[in-house]
C-alpha cells in the first residue's frame, strides 16, 4: 500500500520538494493532506495536480477562493490554524512532514504525535522551543521522528548500524552563508537582498536569513541535542563552504563517519519519508573531480553572535531556547521588513534572553507564555 503523507506547509521550499519526491515515487507515496498559510493559488495548483483527500488554507479569508477553485473535485477543504492540529490525526496519514516555519509548527506536531503519526521533521523550531516535551511525548506514543534537515539527516544516516556505539561528538557543518568572510563593519551595511542570496541552498526567506546570521546553525545544534540525546559539549559547528559533507559523527574510539552529497534537500526528504529504504532517484550525482578541495574553518562567533547566543540558550535549558527562538523570529521579520539592521538582530535576541524570567522545567503553558512575552518584548525593542 502507498504511504499516506501529510505536508504541513506544502507551498514552501521543503513542501514543494517533498511533492517532487512523491511525484517521482507514485507507487510508494500518496499526498493525502496539503496545507498552506496564505499561498492559496499555489495550494490550488498542487491540489488539482496531486488530488489529496484534504487541504487546509489557514487564512480564513482565502477559504472561499480555494473552495470555488476546487469545486467538483473529491477534496475536502478546511480553514483556520486549528484545522492543522485536527487534520494531522486523519486515519489515511502515516507520516506528517512538518515544513511549517517557526513556532507555528509546534501544536500541529504535538497533535500528530498524540495520534501516533511518524514525523518527518523539517521544522527545527519545534524541538528548539519544546524539545523535552516533544521527545518525551514521542517516546510515550512510540512515534519515530525522522530528521529532514540535511545536517540531522546526515547524523541519522551515520548512526545506522551503530546502536551499541555511543556518540562521542558530532560536527554540524555550516556553509557560512553569503557573509562568511565579511567584517563587523561590512556587516553593518548589508542589505536584505544580499542576505537572501545563499551560495549553496534554495530555502525560504526566514531560513535564509538565519543561515546568513548563523542562527540557523545554532537552532540546529539545539535540535540535535534532543534528536540524538546529546549534551552541549558533544556538539560542535564547523564551517564547510562547499556544503558537500553534511555532518560528521565521532565515536569513542576516535573514528569518524561523514555523510556526503550534493546540496539537494530532496535527498534527506526522500530518506525521511521512505525510511528505512533508500529509494532509487535520478538526482544529480556528486563528482569528486568537480570538488578538488573541501575546506573547513572555525565559525567566527565574535562576528556572528547569534551562534554563541544559541549555545548559551542550549546550556541554560528550560524555556531559554524558546525565548531565543521567539526573539529571533521577531528580529528576522523586522530585518525582512527593513525595520532593523542585520547587526542589530543579535542585540534584540540577547536583551530579550536576559530580560525574561527563566523557568527550569517549563510546562506547555509556560512555553506558550514565554513565546508570547518574548515576542512582545523583542518587538518593543524595535522602537
Amino acid at each position: 500500500m502507498k504511504k499516506g503523507i501529510a505536508i504541513l506547509g506544502s507551498t514552501g521550499s521543503i513542501g514543494r520538494q517533498t511533492l517532487e519526491v512523491i511525484e517521482k515515487n507514485p507507487n510508494t507515496f500518496r499526498a493525502e493532506v496539503l496545507t498552506a498559510r496564505q499561498s492559496s493559488k499555489v495550494l490550488i495548483e498542487q491540489a488539482k495536480k496531486f488530488k489529496p483527500s484534504h487541504i487546509v488554507i489557514s487564512d480564513e479569508e482565502k477559504y472561499c477562493e480555494v473552495c470555488n477553485a476546487l469545486s467538483g473535485l473529491p477534496i475536502e477543504v478546511h480553514t483556520g490554524y486549528d484545522a492543522l492540529a485536527q487534520i494531522v490525526q486523519t486515519d489515511c496519514i502515516e507520516t506528517v512532514v512538518t515544513a511549517l516555519v517557526g513556532y507555528s509548527g509546534l501544536f500541529p506536531t504535538i497533535s500528530a504525535i498524540e495520534a501516533g503519526k511518524n514525523i518527518a521533521l523539517a521544522n527545527k523550531e519545534t524541538l528548539v522551543v519544546a524539545g523535552e516535551l516533544i521527545t518525551s511525548l514521542a517516546r510515550t506514543r512510540r512515534v519515530n521522528i525522522y530528521p529532514v534537515d540535511s545536517e540531522h539527516s546526515a547524523i541519522f544516516q551515520c548512526l545506522a548500524g551503530e546502536t551499541q556505539n555511543p556518540i562521542e561528538k558530532i560536527y554540524l557543518t555550516a556553509s557560512g552563508g553569503p557573509f562568511r568572510t565579511k567584517s563587523i563593519e561590512e556587516l553593518k551595511t548589508v542589505t536584505k537582498a544580499e542576505a537572501l542570496k545563499h551560495p549553496n541552498w534554495d530555502m525560504g526567506s526566514k531560513v535564509t536569513i538565519d543561515s546568513a546570521s548563523l542562527m540557523n546553525k545554532g537552532l540546529e545544534a539545539i535540535e540535535a541535542k534532543w534528536l540524538f540525546g546529546l549534551e552541549p559539549d558533544q556538539i560542535d559547528v564547523i564551517v564547510h563552504p562547499q556544503s558537500i559533507i553534511h555532518s560528521i559523527v565521532q565515536f569513542k574510539d576516535g573514528s569518524m563517519k561523514a555523510q556526503m552529497g550534493l546540496p539537494d534537500m530532496r535527498l534527506p526528504i526522500q530518506y525521511a519519508i521512505g525510511y528505512p529504504y533508500r529509494l532509487q532517484s535520478d538526482f544529480p550525482r556528486f563528482n569528486f573531480a568537480g570538488y578538488p578541495s573541501l575546506t573547513f574553518e572555525k565559525p567566527r562567533t565574535e562576528v556572528f553572535r547569534n551562534l554563541a547566543l544559541a549555545f548559551e540558550a542550549m546550556r541554560s535549558g528550560g524555556n531559554m531556547p524558546c525565548i531565543l527562538n521567539a526573539a529571533n523570529e521577531v528580529a528576522v521579520e523586522a530585518f525582512l521588513n527593513d525595520k532593523t539592521g542585520f547587526m542589530d538582530m543579535p542585540g534584540i535576541i540577547e536583551k530579550t534572553m536576559h530580560k525574561l524570567p527563566f523557568i527550569k522545567h517549563p510546562s506547555l503553558d509556560d512555553y506558550v507564555n514565554s513565546d508570547r512575552e518574548a515576542r512582545n518584548y523583542a518587538f518593543s525593542l524595535l522602537g
